[in-house]
């Protein structure tokens, strides 16, 4: 028994005397009244009250619903007094209360009572107002038949005729039908349609209108701040900054075109316009699959006031592409990190800079994140920035491991102290119980509240899929890796992780297409040559190893491009791989990378080497690279190499 029994047990006779009356309403109902979950009750609620509101805007205001609010159409049949002011009534009650049901813990269970009997009061009147239409219907037929006269002899000899030709239009008719549902979904056709099976969109560079060039920043800063906010709409998909930047000029390709290439159909465009202590805000979301706008709007605004002009325009954002949002959701979109200006542009910048992947930019990075945090000290997502950034320079070995772990995980957890939904701070938490402490279930935590706060935190995805890998997972790691490039399909970074995997499990050929794709979203991407040079070593394509190798040498200090040179022609390219380990292990003797070491020794097949030089490495904590099936596929039976496994909390 619950506090709600008697109403859904009038419901259930509702839904009996409906049976082949109202087929979609009945769908609804019947998902209702056989729970006594609140959340799923309020959310069928809500479902009947959407087939009912989107038939009437079709019969009653004579168009299509699309991705209308409820709210607006419900205002539009109360003001064109096509449905009674009670029922209007009803139906604002039940749709303002249904918004909360997306999540046990944002209603009270006794709004589902008043939800339901507003639902009961809203089927009587509709089944009422179809049987109307449907007996005013027949009278309109019955009109037209009666005044049809008699068909002459001559059209009876031809009816069976007209019947056949009919019969032969409708089958053409039915398939003309099919083969256009099938390519619009794609089943068939060329693959190249948005498929419309979610709500997926992407917010493109807002352009700067300001005179001066370094408020593009400033424009950035909103787009990030624009994503951020929208992003926690779980019903959403939401592209990252990164893909939607390859777009920042404009009339190349088309609002359809883009979002072909991002995977979305929907689109928001913008502009701003900094003038003084104010600025003009101007929004657009688009259709992208029919290219139509569905709303548009200017903001002129104090800049005091811009990032609660950022949390309405999320606001708005949600309610065109009638989202359900808990309150939770509500919350985050409505919080601001920071109401310092110069705080939230420093930022952007230190964003602008982690993002390049290389130590100086890092370095610039940590500058810029450490103004934005003097700027404002109280702002949590500039001290997780300064933690990704000291989290990647020791994972990349442009600090000191352990230093840069101590570092990374004290400004982490001081982010989280100032601002607990902080995804991008769980995410480095993540990272070091991942690749540094080896504690699989601290990291699987860190994951899912990231994923909790942000579920479109495409950097979450992606170190998750590295975490699943580590413990053996690798279909559900294939799974997270491939949402992160849904999300962020032009990141060169994403696409790297995913071409790690597949190197890892020796599907090669796979790996290096991933890995052009790399190269094609950025050029000298400066991640690239190690796994081009293993990756062709692999396929046996040497001359294609030693180009790959040549671009790492002449990179590396410790390492001399024209003695490579002489050996490669005097010796061929196993000998200047030997050339490098034994630099590599004078190096390593003195504190560098072990465990790259120990994977170039694995890749060759000196597998006892390869132990030795692995042992050192966890016995440091220092092996970023944790997946290591194609180097040590010799030593799997190791009892030395399973021993380590164990050291590490691993499984074989």
């Amino acid at each position: 028994m619950t506090i709600w029994t008697a109403e859904i047990k009038e419901l259930e006779r509702l839904y009996e005397s409906l049976k082949g009356q109202l087929p979609v309403v009945e769908k609804e109902l019947r998902q209702l009244v056989k729970t006594e979950d609140a959340n799923v009750i309020m959310l069928y609620s809500r479902r009947c009250l959407e087939v009912i509101i989107t038939d009437l805007c079709e019969c009653e205001l004579k168009r299509p619903r699309k991705t209308e609010p409820l709210k607006g159409i419900i205002d539009k049949l109360y003001h064109d007094e096509k449905v009674p002011a009670h029922i209007i009534t009803s139906m604002h009650g039940l749709n303002d209360l249904s918004t909360f049901g997306a999540h046990p813990k944002d209603f009270d269970p006794e709004q589902v009572k008043p939800v339901l009997n507003n639902l009961t009061t809203i089927v009587k009147w509709y089944l009422k107002y179809k049987d109307t239409h449907a007996i005013s219907k027949a009278k309109a037929e019955k009109t037209k038949s009666e005044t049809t006269s008699l068909e002459d002899s001559t059209q009876h000899i031809q009816k069976p005729k007209k019947r056949l030709i009919l019969l032969l239009s409708g089958i053409a008719l039915v398939i003309v039908i099919v083969v256009t549902a099938l390519s619009v979904f794609d089943i068939i056709g060329d693959g190249k349609r948005i498929k419309k099976l979610e709500k997926s969109i992407a917010v493109l560079p807002f352009k700067n209108l300001s005179k001066e060039s370094g408020n593009e920043y400033f424009a950035d800063g909103l787009v990030e701040d624009l994503l951020n906010r929208i992003s926690v709409i779980e019903e959403l998909k939401v592209i990252s900054r990164t893909s939607s930047e390859m777009f920042r000029e404009r009339g190349v390709k088309s609002v359809p075109e883009i979002a072909s290439q991002l995977g979305v159909s929907y689109i928001v465009e913008g502009s701003v316009q900094r003038y003084g202590d104010r600025a003009r805000v101007t929004v657009q979301l688009i259709d992208a699959i029919n290219d139509d706008h569905i709303w548009a709007e200017n903001y002129d605004r104090d800049l005091v006031d811009i990032f609660k002009t950022q949390s309405e325009i999320a606001m708005r954002i949600a309610s065109e592409l009638n989202t359900i949002l808990t309150s939770g959701q509500k919350t985050q979109i409505q919080e601001n990190r920071t109401k310092n200006i110069k705080a939230f542009e420093l930022y952007q910048m230190g964003r602008y800079y982690w993002n390049k992947r290389t130590g100086d930019g890092y370095a610039k990075s940590i500058e810029y994140f450490e103004k934005a945090i003097d700027e404002d000290p109280e702002y949590g997502l500039a001290y997780a920035g300064l933690a990704d950034s000291y989290m990647l320079m020791a994972l990349q070995d442009w600090i000191d491991v352990k230093e840069g772990r101590d570092k990374a995980e004290e400004l982490a957890l001081k982010a989280l102290e100032l601002d607990e939904n902080l995804a991008e701070a769980y995410t480095v938490l993540g990272q070091i119980y991942d690749y540094i402490d080896w504690e699989w279930n601290s990291a699987e935590k860190a994951f899912e509240q990231a994923f909790k706060i942000n579920p479109n935190y495409a950097t979450a995805h992606q170190y998750y899929s590295e975490h699943l890998s580590c413990i053996g997972q690798h279909e559900e790691a294939r799974k997270h890796i491939d949402r992160a490039i849904e999300l962020n399909p032009l990141s060169p970074v994403i696409r790297y992780a995913s071409l790690k995997f597949y190197y890892h499990q020796g599907r090669f050929e796979e790996s290096l297409e991933a890995l052009h794709k790399c190269h094609e979203l950025q050029q000298e991407f400066p991640l690239g040559y190690k796994y081009e040079f293993r990756l062709y070593w692999q396929l046996g394509e040497y001359e294609k190893s030693y180009e790959a190798l040549k671009k790492i040498i002449a990179d590396d200090p410790d390492y001399d491009l024209e003695a490579a040179e002489n050996i490669y022609m005097a010796s061929g390219l196993n000998a200047v791989i030997d050339w490098i380990i034994e630099i590599d292990k004078t190096g390593a003797e003195n504190g560098n990378d072990f465990c790259l070491l120990a994977n170039i020794l694995g890749m060759i097949g000196k597998d006892e080497q390869a132990l030795n030089w692995l042992g050192k490495a966890i016995e440091l904590h220092d092996c970023p690279e944790m997946n290591w099936n194609i180097h040590f596929k010799n030593l799997h039976d190791n009892p030395g190499y399973i021993a380590l496994l164990k050291k590490m909390g691993l499984d074989e």
